[in-house]
This record gives C-alpha cells, sequence and structure tokens, in this order.
C-alpha cells in the first residue's frame, strides 16, 4: 500500500481523534496568530537595505529626517488673505495639541521669507510692486488707521471726492467697483464672501501660487497597524473641522504625501469589500458545488483549508515576527492552492467512492491515487517558493518563506484532517459516474490531431517571447491608487506645478562651494527647469532692490502705521458711511456715461441695500471684507522691512533643510516638462545621475525600485524553475517527462506575459504577485496530469482529473478574480492579471499539455506503480 494511502487509512480510522487534535492544534494557531499578529505597512522595508542606491536614500533620510513620512496639509483660499489666515490658523491649531505629531512646519510661512520675499522677485517685478503701493497710498492710509466698513467707505468716498473736483476720472478710480459689488451682493444673498485685497491692489487675479499654502506635518507613527498614520491624519482633519476651514468659509484644506495616500490606499482597498466578499463566497460555493455536489464534502474542504491558513499564519509570525504589505498576499497563495488540494482529494474520492460505493475503502484508494501527485504538486511548489527567499525584494523573500510552509501544511492537512473529517461526516454514496463526458470529444481530437496542436502551442510560445520584450513595468506608486482619493488627487494637482512637483532628485555635497559647483553644472542640463541649493536663498541684485524697497517703505511707513488709529465704529457709523458713499458714487456716476458710470451705479445700489439692511447683514459684510484687509496691511508691512540677505543671516530652520546636521550641503533639481511622465522622469534621471551618481529623490527611487523588483522576480523565477525542475527529475527520472511537465508552465506564462502585453496592462508591484499564484497552480496541473499519464491514464480530458483540475481553476477564479472589479486600480490589475493567468493556464493544461504528452511519450506507464 502507497504511503498516502496508509495515512488515509491511519486518520479515517481515528477520524474522531485526529478531527480533535487537529481542532486544539488550529485553536492554539488561531490564538497565537490572532494575539501576535503584526504588520508592518512601511513599503521602504521591502527592498534590501544593502542595495547601493537604498543606502544613498537611507543616508539622505537620516541626514533630512524632517522631509520624510509627511502629511502635507494643502491649504487653498478663494483669496491670497483667506490662505494665508487659515493656513496660520491650523498651524497653531496643531502646535497647540502635538500627541501625534513630531514636527510641524510651514515651509511657506517662517518669518524670513514674510520679511525679505520682494527680494526673490527681479529687480523689474519689485519695482512694479511697490509702484503699486505707493499708488494705493490713499487707499491703504484711510484703511490702515480705521480698517472697518467706515474707514472703507471713507477712503471711497474721498477718492469720488477728487473726481469731482476733476482731479481724476471715475475709471481711474473705479478698479474696486467691481469686487465690491461683487463681494456684498454675496454678502446680503447670504452667499460665502471673501473680497480678495490683493487683487484689488495689483489689479490682476491671484496666481494658483498666491491662493495656496502649505503646512509640513511629520507624524509619530504605528507601522504596526494598516493605517500607521492614522490618528495624525484625523487629528489635522478634526482640528480644520473645528477651524471651519470649508469650502463655505472660503478654504479647501486637502492632505496629501506619504502617509495619507498610504493610509488611504487601505481604505480604497477596504471599498465595497462587503459585495466583493459576497461575490467571491457566492462564486467559490458555486463553482465548489459543480465539483464536489455536496454540502459536507465542500464544508470539509472549506474547514481543511482553513485550518490551514491558521497555521501558516501562525508558523509565519512565529518564524518571520511579522507580516508585510507583500507577504501577508500569502492568504490568497494558500487560500487558491489549499482549494486545489482539497479538490484534487475530494474529486478522486467521489469517482472512487462511485466504483466501490465504500466510504472507508474510497478515502483509502483517493489517497493511493492522488497522494503521490498532491505530494509531488506540494514538494515543487514550496520548492520553488522557498528559491524565492535569497532575493533582494524583501517582501517578495519573505512571501517566499511563507508560502512555501504554506504549501506543506495544505499538503499535510489535505491527506489526514480532510479524509479524517469526511469519515465523520458520511458523504452519501455517488450514484452517477463524474467523468467530464464532454470533454471526450476533445480528447480524441489531441489523440488524432496532436502535431498540429502542438506545433501550434509552439508557434504561439514564439509570438509571446517576441512580444514579452515590450512589456512594461509600471514603478509609479501613484498609478496604483485611485485618482479620486483625496490624497492622489492632490498630489497630482501639485505635479502641474514645477515648484511643488515631489519629483525632484537630491545630492549631498561635502561643502558649500562643492554645492555652488554642482548647481551650476545641473542648470546647464536642458532636462533640468532649476535648481536650488543653500545659495538660493541670498538674493541677487540686494542693493538695488533694497534701494527701491526702502524708499517705499519711508514713504509708506506713517501709512501703514498711523500714529492715532481710529476707534471701531459703530452700527450708525457704518450705516452713515454706506449712505455717503453710495450717494457720491450716483452723483459721479451722473457726470460719465460708459462702463464706469454703470459699475458706480451698481455699486451704489448694493452699498443703500447693505445700509437699509440688518445690523447682522452689516457683521457679515465686515467679516468678508476687513481680516483680509488686516492681513494685507501686515505682509505689506512685513514686505517693506526687507534687510541684506547674507549667509550668515540666514536663518538656523531654512539652514537645516539645506545643510544636514554633519555638514553636508544639499542639492535640489526640478525636471523640466510634464513631472508626471515617465519618458521626461527617465530623461531626467539619466541626465542628473550622468553628473551626480549618488544622487537620489523620488523619481530614482521609483525607477530604482522597478528595475529591482523585476531582477528580484527573474532571479526567483529562475531559481524557483531550475529547483522545480532539479525535483522533478529526482522524481520522475526522465528529462523528457521533465521537460513535458514544466513546458505547459513557461508556455502560459509566456501568453501571460504577452497578452497583458497585448492588452495594455503594465506590470506594477501590486499585479506581479499574481506571477507566483500563476507559477504554483501550473506547477500542480502540470504534475497532475503528467503523473496520470506515466501511471497509464488516458482519455484524460474527459477524466475525474480533468474535472478537478477545471474546477479548482474557476474556484480560484471566483475567489480572486473579483478582484479586478476592485475600485484600486492596483488591486483590479492583479485581478485581472490573475483571470488572464488562469485562462492560459487552462488552455496550456487541457490542450496544449495532453497533445504533448500524446506526442512525445505515446506508451509512457507504469513508471509509478
Amino acid at each position: 500500500m502507497p504511503f498516502s494511502a496508509s495515512i488515509v487509512q491511519f486518520c479515517s480510522r481515528r477520524a474522531l481523534a485526529v478531527v480533535l487534535v487537529f481542532a486544539i492544534l488550529t485553536a492554539a494557531a488561531g490564538y497565537y496568530a490572532a494575539t501576535h499578529f503584526a504588520m508592518n505597512t512601511n513599503s521602504e522595508d521591502l527592498l534590501s537595505k544593502d542595495l547601493p542606491w537604498r543606502k544613498i536614500v537611507l543616508n539622505y533620510d537620516e541626514s533630512f529626517p524632517q522631509e520624510n513620512n509627511l502629511i502635507l496639509a494643502v491649504v487653498e483660499g478663494v483669496t491670497a488673505e483667506r490662505a494665508e489666515q487659515a493656513a496660520a490658523a491650523l498651524d497653531s491649531a496643531l502646535r497647540a495639541d502635538p500627541k501625534y505629531f513630531a514636527t510641524i512646519r510651514r515651509p511657506d510661512g517662517i518669518p524670513f521669507f514674510q520679511h525679505n520675499g520682494l527680494l526673490f522677485l527681479p529687480l523689474a517685478d519689485v519695482q512694479n510692486t511697490t509702484q503699486q503701493l505707493i499708488t494705493a497710498q490713499p487707499l491703504l492710509g484711510a484703511l490702515a488707521a480705521d480698517p472697518s466698513i467706515r474707514g472703507l467707505m471713507s477712503s471711497l468716498s474721498t477718492a469720488l471726492m477728487g473726481v469731482e473736483a476733476g482731479q481724476v476720472s471715475l475709471g481711474e478710480v473705479a478698479r474696486p467697483f467691481e469686487p465690491l459689488s461683487a463681494t456684498l451682493d454675496n454678502v446680503l444673498a447670504g452667499r460665502s464672501a471673501f473680497l480678495g485685497w490683493r487683487t484689488l491692489v495689483s489689479g490682476s487675479p491671484p496666481s494658483p501660487r498666491e491662493i495656496r499654502r502649505f503646512v509640513a506635518i511629520q507624524p509619530k507613527l504605528d507601522y504596526g497597524g494598516l493605517q500607521p498614520g492614522a490618528m495624525a491624519t484625523e487629528t489635522v482633519r478634526d482640528a480644520a473641522r473645528r477651524l471651519s476651514l470649508n469650502p463655505e468659509n472660503g478654504v479647501t484644506v486637502r492632505l496629501t504625501g506619504q502617509i495619507p495616500m498610504a493610509d488611504e490606499e487601505f481604505a480604497t482597498l477596504a471599498e465595497h469589500m462587503g459585495l466583493l466578499g459576497a461575490a467571491t463566497a457566492l462564486g467559490m460555493l458555486v463553482m465548489l458545488w459543480f465539483a464536489l455536489h455536496s454540502a459536507r464534502i465542500i464544508f470539509a474542504v472549506v474547514v481543511t483549508v482553513l485550518a490551514g491558513l491558521a497555521a501558516t499564519a501562525a508558523m509565519g509570525l512565529l518564524t518571520i515576527g511579522r507580516f508585510n504589505i507583500i507577504s501577508i498576499a500569502f492568504i490568497v497563495l494558500a487560500f487558491g492552492l489549499g482549494i486545489d488540494f482539497g479538490i484534487q482529494f475530494s474529486v478522486r474520492y467521489r469517482a472512487e467512492r462511485h466504483a466501490v460505493n465504500d466510504l472507508d475503502t474510497a478515502l483509502v484508494r483517493a489517497g493511493a491515487h492522488i497522494g503521490r501527485a498532491l505530494a509531488l504538486a506540494a514538494a515543487a511548489i514550496a520548492a520553488g517558493f522557498f528559491a524565492f527567499m535569497p532575493t533582494t525584494y524583501v517582501g517578495v523573500a519573505e512571501l517566499g518563506a511563507i508560502a512555501g510552509t504554506g504549501m506543506v501544511l495544505s499538503f499535510v492537512f489535505s491527506l489526514t484532517l480532510l479524509p479524517a473529517i469526511l469519515r465523520l461526516l458520511n458523504p452519501p454514496g455517488e450514484p452517477e459516474n463524474i467523468r467530464f463526458r464532454a470533454l471526450e470529444p476533445l480528447d480524441r481530437l489531441t489523440e488524432r490531431r496532436s502535431g498540429p496542436i502542438v506545433t501550434a502551442g509552439l508557434a504561439l510560445g514564439l509570438v509571446a517571447l517576441a512580444l514579452i520584450p515590450l512589456l512594461r513595468f509600471d514603478a509609479n506608486p501613484l498609478n496604483l491608487r485611485s485618482p479620486k482619493v483625496e490624497s492622489v488627487a492632490t498630489a497630482l494637482d501639485l505635479l502641474k506645478d514645477p515648484d511643488t512637483t515631489p519629483n525632484t532628485i537630491n545630492v549631498l555635497t561635502r561643502s558649500r562651494e562643492a554645492a555652488a559647483m554642482l548647481s551650476q553644472r545641473l542648470s546647464q542640463l536642458p532636462e533640468v527647469a532649476q535648481v536650488l541649493s543653500i545659495e538660493s536663498f541670498i538674493p541677487d541684485d540686494q542693493p538695488q532692490k533694497l534701494t527701491v524697497i526702502q524708499d517705499a517703505a519711508m514713504l509708506l511707513d506713517p501709512t501703514l502705521n498711523p500714529f492715532l488709529p481710529m476707534t471701531a465704529p459703530t452700527d450708525a457709523e457704518n450705516v452713515a458711511s454706506l449712505k455717503d458713499a453710495a450717494m457720491a458714487l450716483e452723483t459721479a456716476a451722473a457726470k460719465e456715461a460708459g462702463a464706469p458710470a454703470q459699475r458706480a451705479h451698481r455699486l451704489a445700489m448694493v452699498l443703500q441695500r447693505l445700509a437699509d439692511a440688518e445690523p447682522a447683514a452689516r457683521v457679515r459684510a465686515t467679516n468678508a471684507l476687513i481680516p483680509g484687509l488686516n492681513t494685507l496691511l501686515e505682509q505689506t508691512r512685513n514686505a517693506l522691512m526687507a534687510e541684506m540677505v547674507s549667509y550668515e543671516t540666514l536663518p538656523d530652520d531654512l539652514k537645516r533643510d539645506w545643510i544636514s546636521p554633519s555638514g553636508e550641503f544639499r542639492v535640489q533639481a526640478f525636471p523640466r516638462g510634464d513631472s508626471n511622465d515617465a519618458a521626461v522622469l527617465a530623461r531626467f534621471t539619466r541626465a542628473v545621475r550622468a553628473v551626480a551618481p549618488d544622487a537620489t529623490g523620488t523619481p530614482i527611487i521609483i525607477e530604482e525600485s522597478g528595475r529591482a523588483i523585476v531582477n528580484a522576480f527573474i532571479e526567483a523565477g529562475i531559481l524557483s524553475f531550475l529547483t522545480i525542475a532539479a525535483l522533478l527529475a529526482l522524481t520522475l527520472r526522465s528529462a523528457r517527462d521533465v521537460g513535458l511537465a514544466l513546458s505547459p508552465l513557461v508556455l502560459a506564462g509566456a501568453l501571460t506575459l504577452a497578452t497583458c502585453v497585448v492588452v495594455g496592462i503594465p506590470l506594477n508591484y501590486a499585479n506581479i504577485i499574481a506571477l507566483p499564484l500563476l507559477f504554483g497552480i501550473g506547477v500542480a496541473f502540470d504534475i497532475y496530469f503528467v503523473t496520470a499519464w506515466r501511471s497509464g491514464a488516458r482519455g484524460l480530458l474527459a477524466s475525474p482529473l480533468a474535472r478537478a483540475v477545471i474546477l479548482s481553476a474557476g474556484t480560484t477564479a471566483s475567489a480572486f478574480g473579483t478582484l479586478s472589479l476592485s475600485s484600486h486600480p492596483g488591486t483590479a490589475s492583479m485581478g485581472a492579471l490573475l483571470l488572464i493567468s488562469l485562462g492560459w493556464i487552462l488552455a496550456a493544461v487541457l490542450f496544449f499539455l495532453p497533445a504533448l504528452l500524446q506526442y512525445f511519450a505515446p506508451k509512457a506507464g507504469l513508471e509509478l506503480q
């Protein structure tokens, strides 16, 4: 009696004891897994730290830790002043509650830039800006002394007196008419309203940069959870809610950065999970029913697979300590292949039960018939997975260790626990033969036309091999995430602005002089848009610019800093000033024609309506007009306080962003062109690395990660293939049969990758995990057919074995094919690749392999008996 049959006989005769022992072991494994479950969600730990480019990344992160693992709050306002107010408020609120934050910074809001911002403009722009301020001096002076509706209306009335006296035309003072009318119209209609004072002074609409501010937050992370920054992220959102920083109040706060994107990715993965899970369960049950036709057998298979999963999880945690975001895929592998082992044994049991109609005999005969094939398949798959362990892709190395162990456990459970449960459940007999009679014509076709089928398969394989070099690996993590998610949509917005793109490259130099020399060399590259270093914060032409600024400051200082500011007005004073201004506008409009007069008449009507409204309307008007005014006045005062900037006077917090504690100077290069275009980034990366080989940054990390992952999978694939070939050679002792067992796997793999080229599915971090499942299922199916053929079986496609293979593949497709419906692009691509690979595996096993066996080994048989 074969050893596998002896094991099954032993376990079925002592079924109750075996089930109890396994129940205790499974409970213990489940308890250990639940109480010791740990998850490292840090994607940076997936690749070996010994890789040369990883060492550069780690050195840079150690030198500038404040730039790593950030939550970036992007604050956008309807006006520049509103954006500044909101960013300052959010920054203050977060600093007051730092429990979940390591650092909080406003890179665009430090005092250095508030005081010296004008120095970084070209000289012509400095002259133009100061001239605009001087031109607005009468308005600013009245408002600085009386920042209220009364002060605004008084300054408007004063300007209109000049029109009345003929000193200026109505058109020359009409710039604020339309913005004031629109703002106060919204106030009177109960809508959100904010006046853009910077726009009012400059006369031009604000640029996206002017209405956007940033708060850079470095959270305290818990990598033991699926969302390491969840508490910090929610704290930021809570602060924004408490401050009413929302569109109704003229502000949008969006979060992006490594942490929100990683956390939201898990949320996207969970989206519709209930529906997808229900569809998966239903599909699996349907396929299992077609395969097994018995609720008792289905129950036995499912319990066995779940017990194997619990044991695999416990072993993984015991040996490795924690899962990573790749190794957790062992669930997919162990479940899919565990289901296959269970179906193979159970279908064989059904066939034997029909033949002998005795439960114990059928179980033992099933073990004798399928045990050797299952053992060989499990050993080959496990050896293949263990071959992943030497790769530098730590995520896959750990996956190989856990999945390989899972294959061994699945095999053991399938020959011990499964027959014991079946013995206790005692499913009814099998009155009908379970052969696939509908496939008998296909058996005859593969027998008669084996040569042409083999030729067609080889031709397809050659075409596939020609297409594989065109296969693309998409290493851009943004493409794996839903663009509808806030963090991704915000990142894509920032990528459109050359000054805010995260796709920059950094280089560390040993001295200030070396940094200056490298900056000059990089600036000359056509692929580089701009280069920043510590020298970038020492403005050019400072004497000329300071002269212009200081002249404006001397002229505007009494205006912006009145000696005797007025007290806040009463509501009655506001009403009176509104009516006076309305009357002055009507008088001026009556003397002229054209657009300025029409705008003056419209504003007069709006002011009169506001004067006649309830006091609450004027309070809302004050809130719409005055906070922005105060912000503009404060920014103007600060901007006119510029002083000579030198390396020695640069603030420490700014220097810390560009000089490491060990004295290394950072140089940052920005790409020219679309920074989210893979070709643009590739050219940019090559050009910069040709000048600075030790550079690092997002484009380099994307490129090198992709290369490392692809190389790891190629290395693992070759090593796994050789390991399996060696194992099959030792077992089958026939080079021909080893080739017959592996050829369909190679063909299915080539056709899978070629299909990805044809339909435009690139490999990526997510769907590449489908390849080990393709590998495992393909090896198992091939071994089942070859060992059956060697034992003398013919007509394989109509046999119970083909039924088990087809329905096992169908069950796996039901289990994981629904992933293609996920709203998460990476998961959807993994589901699509799984379905493609399963389709080609079945085609190779059902069409190519039988023809191959018939053509090359027509008389093989009885070697294994």
